[in-house]
């Protein structure tokens, strides 16, 4: 196993590299190279959770002109508040057979993005803003944050190139940063899985799907192309464009 200690003005990043495996456009210089993985990971199966852009556990609340294209979804929680002046282009399903099936396939989806080995993971902490990343499995044990910088995947012109991630604590992104999709990268092929809860800092720009324990909290302006989906806590909105790939 090799460890790699890196510290620049756009991230601090510890990366960590193991060999040999089992199974827009960016105004940052990105000043680290992380290695290629040479691992395919396949789809994490989301089956009931597809068709939603937002899938909550407690309760949804949006604020201001919140735009959502896809299906939402509360189960076991009742309480949905702020449509109009929401709109949803979209089916509202609470607590009903369709939001209770999709939150055990939830259960079912984190747990296998959770649940991923990989003998070449990389192995990412603190801020990721600023890098360039490439096909494959990441792992946080702790919390990620995207600051400082703008995060890039890169599918490498693979349109079918997964990436997860697994984070055991928190994911948040300061205000106005981006995720960007590069070289045929698609926004459903990838997989935020969050232990706890995730927080998108003002007209961020964020990609893929965004699986939670906790919360998930949209402060003003801020974008997902993807899916917002809690097992247990809320989702909060203020004014945001959520579209499901």
């Amino acid at each position: 196993m090799k460890a790699i200690k890196i510290i620049s003005a756009f991230a601090l990043v510890s990366v960590v590299v193991f060999s040999g495996c089992k199974d827009d456009d960016n105004d940052n210089v990105n000043p680290i190279d992380i290695p290629i993985q040479t691992t395919v990971q396949a789809s994490v199966p989301l089956a009931g959770t597809s068709n939603f852009a937002i899938l909550a556990g407690s309760a949804v609340t949006s604020t201001g002109a919140t735009t959502i294209s896809g299906d939402l979804g509360l189960s076991p929680g009742t309480s949905v508040d702020g449509f109009p002046p929401a709109i949803l282009t979209g089916t509202q399903h609470i607590n009903d057979n369709i939001a209770n099936q999709a939150k055990l396939d939830l259960t079912v989806a984190f747990n296998d993005a959770a649940g991923r080995t990989c003998t070449d993971i990389v192995t990412l902490s603190g801020n990721i803003g600023g890098l360039t990343l490439t096909p494959g499995l990441y792992k946080s044990t702790s919390t990620l944050s995207i600051s400082s910088g703008d995060l890039t995947l890169d599918a490498k012109g693979n349109a079918n190139a997964v990436f997860i991630f697994q984070i055991a604590s928190s994911l948040t992104t300061t205000s106005g940063r981006k995720v960007i999709l590069s070289g045929g990268a698609l926004a459903s092929n990838v997989y935020w899985q969050v232990g706890s809860s995730a927080t998108f800092g003002t007209t961020s720009v964020f990609k893929g799907n965004v699986m939670a324990s906790q919360s998930i909290t949209f402060n003003t302006g801020a974008t997902l192309d993807g899916r917002a989906l809690t097992s247990i806590g809320g989702i909060t909105m203020a004014g945001n464009a959520i579209v499901k790939p």
